[in-house]
């Protein structure tokens, strides 16, 4: 696939290097362009799915465009910003898909890389509405923003973490990020006392041990 548009150049380098290209200005994405991210999304959940080992979860193509849209108008909104106020909504539109297992990881293609651009805007100025915007995305999308502060105070972990395979990947997830905040959450906290099981101390000598009265 040839890098032929600031779109997909944004997705390819962020993906490829974590790192990303300010253009000069905001072009709108075309449907070329949106079904080339999408074929380009499943082919990397195909080869995201060889680590969570489940043949039962197939990449939501039109969410994972979604996702990409999103972050690619969010890095593009951290300089450019002439003429953009009234469009914010357009173009960072809330997410009016079905939110399971699927969208979630396939949005998580884009959005893992969010709070590190919402942290940006938060040190250019912490008052931009466009950061309102994004933390509500990634409250919903909260897997995508373990490690970030996000509000979470209204999920049912239970509900939540019912599904085995995104529960291995969720906790996984903490661990890696070393994120207390959620570690310290009852529920989680038991799963996961109950994942390290004698050999807590190597996986996470710090992790207090949380029970209900704490």
């Amino acid at each position: 696939m040839e890098n032929s548009s600031p779109f997909l150049d944004t997705l390819f380098l962020l993906r490829k290097e974590e790192c990303i290209t300010i253009f000069s200005d905001l072009k709108e994405i075309s449907k070329k362009e949106e079904q080339d991210a999408a074929d380009y999304f499943e082919t990397e959940f195909e080869k995201e799915r060889l680590e969570f080992l489940s043949d039962q979860i197939s990449c939501n193509k039109e969410t994972a465009v979604w996702a990409g849209k999103i972050l690619y108008h969010s890095a593009q909104l951290y300089l450019i910003r002439r003429d953009t106020a009234k469009n914010l909504n357009t173009l960072i539109p809330p997410y009016k898909g079905i939110r399971d297992i699927s969208s979630i990881l396939s949005a998580d293609l884009s959005l893992r890389f969010l709070p590190q651009i919402v942290s940006e805007l938060q040190v250019a100025d912490s008052e931009d509405p466009l950061i309102i915007l994004l933390e509500a995305i990634l409250s919903e999308f909260h897997y995508s923003a373990i490690g970030f502060d996000v509000d979470v105070e209204k999920v049912n972990w239970e509900e939540e973490l019912k599904d085995k395979t995104y529960r291995k990947l969720y906790l996984e997830r903490i661990v890696e990020n070393k994120a207390y905040k959620l570690a310290e959450i009852p529920f989680i906290n038991k799963l996961l006392i109950a994942e390290f099981g004698l050999h807590k101390d190597a996986f996470w000598r710090e992790l207090k041990i949380i029970t209900e009265e704490n």
